[in-house]
This record gives structure tokens, sequence and C-alpha cells, in this order.
């Protein structure tokens, strides 16, 4: 049976076997090395409570795409009858001093063995991290590849995002046939991720016939993303596509388009997020690159536990993307088991 310790904020039960789970979810590529000095030392984390606690701490449950995340990691913990885990974190992305006040009451339990942080703004959870590696947690950043967090981490897991947006950039000059095409961005808030998105797909079209026109903080929401799309799209009436750093500004910009009648204008995103997913089976977006987190969480949680366990140093794990357009969104909506939240219905 569970321990009573759990603190669990509950998400979507897992529709599948635990013993189908252990043999499915925990393999993951061999780690890699983190930059010279980002290497927290696996002797420091400690386990003095029978079994193993993991706390997940997103930047914010606005976002369906951390919530998928813990999914992967619950999946992995409903399959082992020694692991729980729990998800802890402000509803909204920039309550940044909410995620650090949780960080410091995670880091405070001794029942809590390992912390898996989702982060924007590294160098301000820097110092918390530390104390964290410090009191014996494994810590592990997920949905990044950053290779050198500014104070040392047991681990990264996540996908080399500048690579796989200069792979969707390259997929949409393809589909374009060498056709000239303006483009728009929309970053998301400052920081490595929107750095690192935003710069692979800019590194894509460099030299070629397609030209950033203009780009605007779309603040990572929906909300904020249809407001900068439609701000963006009437300044610049001639742009063709619109990328956007994650896939909600991607469905903001679908709105604006439908909104404006632009029914010629390219819509790519990034994440893997069920809704894009479906907007693009619809017709709305153009495509994404899926990272998908239902995946990427189990393997975190995976790797933690494996940390813990003793069965790895640590390091960065890769985990798989892929392209999703119009000619296999169906396909991936047809395996809702790792997909968060599910289809809105049965593909």
């Amino acid at each position: 049976m569970k321990s009573a310790r759990l603190l669990m904020l509950s998400v979507a039960a897992s529709s599948f076997a635990a013993a189908a789970l252990a043999d499915d979810l925990c393999g993951y590529a061999a780690p890699t090395a983190l930059a010279e000095g980002a290497q927290a030392d696996p002797a420091t984390i400690q386990n003095g409570v029978d079994g193993i606690n993991i706390a997940f701490l997103p930047m914010g449950t606005e976002f369906n795409y951390h919530v998928a995340l813990g999914e992967g990691i619950k999946q992995v913990a409903d399959s082992r009858d020694d692991v729980d885990m729990f998800l802890l974190s402000p509803y909204s992305g920039s309550d940044l001093a909410g995620q650090m006040g949780m960080l410091q009451d995670v880091t405070a339990r001794a029942d809590v063995d390992a912390i898996v942080l989702i982060s924007f703004d590294e160098a301000a959870l820097a110092p918390l991290v530390k104390e964290a590696v410090a009191a014996g947690k494994a810590v592990i950043i997920v949905n990044s590849d950053i290779p050198n967090f500014p104070t040392p981490v047991h681990g990264v897991v996540g996908v080399n995002q500048r690579a796989v947006n200069n792979a969707l950039a390259e997929w949409a000059r393809e589909q374009a046939k060498g056709e000239p095409r303006t483009v728009g961005i929309l970053d998301g808030e400052p920081g490595y991720l929107a750095t690192e998105r935003a710069g692979g797909f800019t590194d894509g079209i460099d030299g070629s016939n397609w030209t950033v026109k203009a780009r605007i903080n779309g603040g990572w929401s929906v909300e904020k993303g249809n407001t900068a799309a439609m701000d963006l799209m009437q300044a610049n009436p001639d742009v063709q596509v619109i990328y956007a750093a994650n896939d909600y500004m991607a469905l903001g910009a679908s709105l604006a388009a439908k909104a404006l009648g632009r029914e010629d204008l390219t819509i790519l995103g990034y994440d893997g997020d069920t809704g894009a997913l479906e907007d693009i089976a619809a017709g709305g977006m153009d495509a994404t690159s899926d990272t998908s987190p239902v995946i990427m969480g189990r393997k975190a949680a995976c790797f933690a536990i494996d940390l813990i366990e003793g069965k790895t140093p640590g390091g960065y794990v890769n985990t798989p993307t892929r392209i999703v357009s119009a000619a296999n969104a169906i396909e991936v909506l047809q395996k809702p088991d790792d997909l968060f939240p599910k289809p809105s219905r049965a593909y």
C-alpha cells in the first residue's frame, strides 16, 4: 500500500496495467555528461526513509504541458509500490516567488527524496537549488536541455530545443518548395527556453529566402499569444508564417488568424500539447514539434529513481521528438495513453 506520507495533487488516473508500465516506461537514452562544474555528485543523494517520494515542481499549472509531465511521473509512481509523487505548483507561470517558496518547502521536508523542477528563471532559482542538493535531494531539471545550470544539479531531462526548432524550420521550408516567406515570431517571456527555441528556428531559416519581418513577446499563453498575434498580423499584413515558441501561443495565433480570415497563414508551434494536436487535425495550426510531455515525465521519474538507487551517475537525458502535421496528427491522437489531457474525442 502507498505510504501515508504522500501528499498528492490529483491528476488523471493511469488507464493501463502497472506491469505493462514497468516494462514500457523506464527506458531512456544513456545520459551524457553535463558541462564541467554543472554535475552534482550522486553521492550527495540521501534516502533515509523507506520508499521514494518525488516532488514535481513545475512553474505553473495554467499550462497543460506541465500537468502532462506530472501525469507521466504519476504513471511511473503508480507502477511501483515503493514510489510516491506529488505535484506542487503555483497556478500562474509568472509566480516565481510562489515557486521559490514551494522549493524551499520541499527542500525542508525529510520525506522528499527527489525534486523534479521546471525552471524559467535559472538565476533566481539557483541558490535554492543549491540548498536542495546540499540537503540530500536528487535534483532533476525537466523540460530543458540546459547544460550548465548556474549551480550543479544531478540531471537534466528534455530535448535539444535549438536543434528541434531548427528541424521544424527546415521542414517548413521544404513544405514551401523553395518559395520565399515572410515570418513573424511569437517569443515567450525572456529566458533560456525562449532564447533556444526561437534561436533554433531562426538558425533554420538563416541564409535562406525566408526573412523575419517582426517578432513580439507572446507571453507563453493562449490569451497573450492571441493578442500578440493579432497585433503582429495587423501591423504586418505581409507576414505569411508565424512561428510560436510554444503551442499555447500558436493556438492563440490560430484563433487570431481565423478572426482575421487569414487562411493563407502557416502557423508553427512547439511542445505537443493535446489542444494543438487537435487543432492541427482540424486544419488550424500547420505543425508543431511534439516533445511528448507525458513520455518525458515518465523518463524523468525513472531517471530520478535510478539516481536515488545508485544506478546512474546523472547527466543529460535526451527524450524523443517528432514533427506533427496534418499528415500524422490523427495517428498521434489515436494513442491517448501518451497524451494529457486526453483528446476531446476518439480518433
